[in-house]
């Protein structure tokens, strides 16, 4: 019988769609650990595909691709190093799985499929895939494995049928995304299964940005008496070859690393730039460009940027307006020099006039209302485009979250972009990060180790400059009380009456109903951003755009 097992935890960063360059670094960790004399290597969910591959596997030449990309790896493990678990769409009698595929010795020895497949918040999973049938363990080498893929340990059925049928160790290989609520879940469910199964857990988790999502990473192993032997860190490539011994209460994980990933403002801010990060570097950008106000969110939004790709790929561009101040042309100037970035000075005034003119003799005189303050949002939006163009930089908007529940941007202004690195950050949180990065740099970031963002910019009232005298306040609530009434009406669903009986003006929530209802159509518009709460706009929260509902809801009772 056999009384040592060696197991790594892959824990890497795939991008969806190259899978040749993804099968490639896993053969790079495959001859490292074949070393070390590893018998396993897990990867991550999906991971020969990347996570998520959305509608990719619906197309036939993306299948046939994956399988013959697999074949080849397969003939490679005949050489009689370490086998491999590998994550794969995988069609069996016509049908399209979400598997793990097992390769050593040359042969698929066995395959796995997902059998809850979740359909909430940003997954679609049953629209894709076939769910699997409850699974046997596998034998590997003399050991006997079970499998359940993600979603297949937030409920107890799977682990049960592994644990019956005689599985000794549970191999859980995941695609789950960030959120700055998620990871105490995340381990309170697995510690649930190694609860009741009384088997060990290995819970690998993919990192990286795709799209909207970030992974974390953040993987570990959990004993069968629920003592963490292993933390692999978070927001990072992490390979790590485990050593199990086989004891007369099974099988138990030596203590390999067991430094906890920190949370809350640092994992925000990591978060932030890692998708930010690959966001740029897998759709194959130079670099990033910005409009630079003096404001709080574009100083933040540079900051991150130059963390997460250098100051020589991030250029800003300051396009003053006869109502711009002169202290925010100097903080956003101080930002620049601070950051050591390329930075350009257009003033708009001369384009402003010029477009008044043209619409002068269509509308009659412009007077400093709407029509003026969207125009000079959006003349910037179009310098940022053509710079754009030229240089082959990708335009990152600065609009937060906060501003996108209620409408308080402007399409084609400065909603215009590529990408937006702060749309699930809400204003509040922007505060407490520039102050966190003034004080704190990760161990990934590229930026400056000093003070950042100018103390008098976190300061300052905010405003959008569009009109003389401007302040947010004038007519949005305080973002302190904006905000929590717009966490309970995104992230909580709380009805109106809640909300006010929770001690919140009523004139006051039902003022943020209203704009937040009116702006449905600007976000279904908004560029992708990450994914960072719990309830993010795109794909966790999927509003008509034609909706009565909003003028139409009584509040008699309110």
């Amino acid at each position: 019988m056999k009384k040592k097992f060696l197991i790594t935890l892959a824990q890497l960063n795939p991008c969806v769609g190259n899978i040749d360059a993804n099968l490639n670094k896993l053969r790079t960790v495959r001859a490292q650990v074949a070393n070390e004399n590893a018998d396993l290597i897990l990867t991550p969910e999906l991971y020969a595909c990347g996570y998520p591959p959305e509608d990719l596997v619906l197309n036939p030449m993306f299948i046939g691709e994956i399988r013959n990309a697999v074949e080849k790896l397969l003939i490679e493990t005949a050489d009689g190093g370490p086998a491999i678990l590998l994550g794969a769409p995988w069609i069996e009698e016509n049908k399209l799985y979400n598997a793990m595929l097992l390769l050593d010795k040359g042969k698929l020895q066995a395959v796995r499929y997902k059998v809850n497949l979740p359909n909430y918040g940003v997954f679609d999973e049953k629209r894709l895939f076939n769910s699997g049938p409850l699974p046997k363990p596998i034998e590997v080498r003399g050991l006997r494995l079970g499998v359940p893929i993600c979603e297949d340990i937030w409920t107890s059925d799977v682990v049960e049928n592994i644990k019956a049928g005689g599985g000794e160790l549970l191999l859980v290989p995941n695609g789950s995304p960030f959120d700055s609520q998620k990871m105490e879940n995340r381990l309170q469910n697995a510690i649930s299964r190694v609860i009741e199964s009384r088997l060990p857990m290995v819970y690998l988790n993919q990192v990286g940005g795709q799209d909207e999502m970030v992974f974390d990473g953040a993987s570990f192993v959990l004993n069968a008496n629920q003592t963490l032997s292993t933390y692999l860190p978070a927001w990072e490539e992490s390979v790590v070859t485990t050593t199990w011994t086989r004891g007369l209460e099974g099988w138990c994980c030596a203590q390999t690393n067991t430094i906890e990933p920190k949370y809350g403002l640092v994992a925000i801010y990591r978060a932030m730039v890692v998708g930010l990060r690959d966001y740029v570097n897998k759709n194959s950008f130079s670099g990033i460009i910005l409009g630079m106000s003096g404001g709080i969110d574009s100083a933040l939004s540079a900051t991150l940027a130059v963390d997460a790709l250098g100051a020589k790929k991030v250029r800003c561009v300051i396009m003053p307006s006869p109502y711009t101040s002169n202290h925010s042309v100097e903080d956003a100037l101080e930002v620049a020099k601070r950051l050591g970035v390329k930075h350009s000075n257009i003033n708009i005034g001369s384009a402003m006039l010029t477009f008044e003119n043209i619409l002068t003799k269509h509308v009659g005189v412009i007077s400093q209302n709407r029509i003026e303050e969207n125009l000079q949002a959006r003349l910037r939006g179009i310098l940022l485009m053509a710079l754009s163009n030229k240089f082959g930089y990708m335009v990152l908007s600065t609009s937060n979250k906060s501003e996108i529940s209620i409408g308080y941007t402007t399409l084609y202004g400065d909603m215009c972009g590529g990408y937006s690195v702060l749309k699930d950050v809400y204003k509040s949180t922007i505060f407490k990060l520039c102050s966190w990065r003034n004080s704190n740099k990760p161990p990934d970031c590229y930026g400056p180790d000093d003070e950042c963002i100018p103390p008098r910019i976190i300061s300052k009232p905010p405003s959008a400059e569009l009109k003389p005298g401007q302040k947010d306040i004038d007519t949005l609530p305080v973002y302190s009380v904006l905000d929590k009434i717009l966490i309970h009406l995104v992230e909580k669903e709380t009805p109106l009456t809640e909300i006010i009986a929770n001690g919140y003006d009523k004139d006051t929530v039902l003022q943020v109903w209203h704009m937040f209802n009116r702006a449905e159509y600007k976000r279904r518009q908004a560029p992708p951003g990450i994914k960072l709460t719990c309830r993010s706009f795109g794909k966790e929260r999927r509003y008509p755009i034609t909706n009565a509902f909003a003028h139409t809801y009584k509040l008699k009772d309110i």
